[in-house]
């Protein structure tokens, strides 16, 4: 189903960060203190994928893997996403990766770091990056991984529970809405689960629409 939005979501501010190429933002962001989050994480995590991409996966932010490793989605919730691509017949290699805030925020426990939910603040801040990566790319399509990346790219006037499996059009690019591979993660074991991962499969044939099909 194709809806229609205005382009409200942070990352779509008219401010954007000069560079002409994936590489040069990352280059720039590396040193981005826009928010206080760069404090404790051990590294930035930017995007990465396929230079030329026609369709871009936006999560939430970095796990505590993606934090020590460098790399979005590289976690449990990254493979599981890899998997639900695959059965959905869409090639990650021809997707770009990102995630709407760059450093991982979590809280200590003991010798383990918990994630933490990025808040609006933080969010807006590190949207002026996701914006950049965006014009740098101009998609044909971007999916939205749950909650915070859905904020992110439409503001409040959309969410994942009434907006789920739906492509919302922007004016600049599409928006699919979906879940974030991690809710599936926390309730593999509930009554259900199995449906679930088979909606989430679902959403993600859509992008076959698009380009990157195997």
């Amino acid at each position: 189903m194709i809806a229609t939005a205005a382009r409200s979501g942070p990352a779509l501010a008219p401010e954007h960060a000069p560079g002409a190429t994936i590489e040069a933002l990352r280059e720039q962001a590396v040193a981005c203190q826009r928010c206080d989050l760069y404090r404790h994480a051990t590294q930035l995590v930017f995007g990465e994928g396929h230079p030329s991409a026609r369709i871009v996966l936006v999560g939430e932010q970095p796990g505590d893997r993606e934090d020590l490793s460098g790399h979005p989605f590289v976690g449990p919730a990254g493979r599981l996403l890899d998997a639900c691509l695959e059965e959905a017949g869409v090639d990650r290699g021809q997707c770009y990766v990102t995630n709407a805030v760059k450093h991982f925020k979590f809280e200590p426990r003991g010798k383990r770091r918990i994630h933490a939910k990025p808040n609006a603040g933080e969010i807006q801040r590190c949207a002026w990056w996701l914006g950049a990566e965006l014009d740098v790319l101009r998609p044909q399509l971007v999916v939205a991984l749950g909650a915070t990346a859905l904020y992110s790219l439409l503001g409040r006037g959309a969410g994942v529970t009434k907006d789920r499996g739906r492509i919302i059009e922007t004016g600049a690019y599409p928006v699919l809405v979906t879940i974030h591979p991690s809710f599936l993660l926390r309730t593999i074991d509930r009554p259900g689960a199995g449906n679930d991962r088979v909606g989430f499969v679902r959403d993600l044939a859509q992008i076959r629409r698009f380009g990157a099909a195997p």
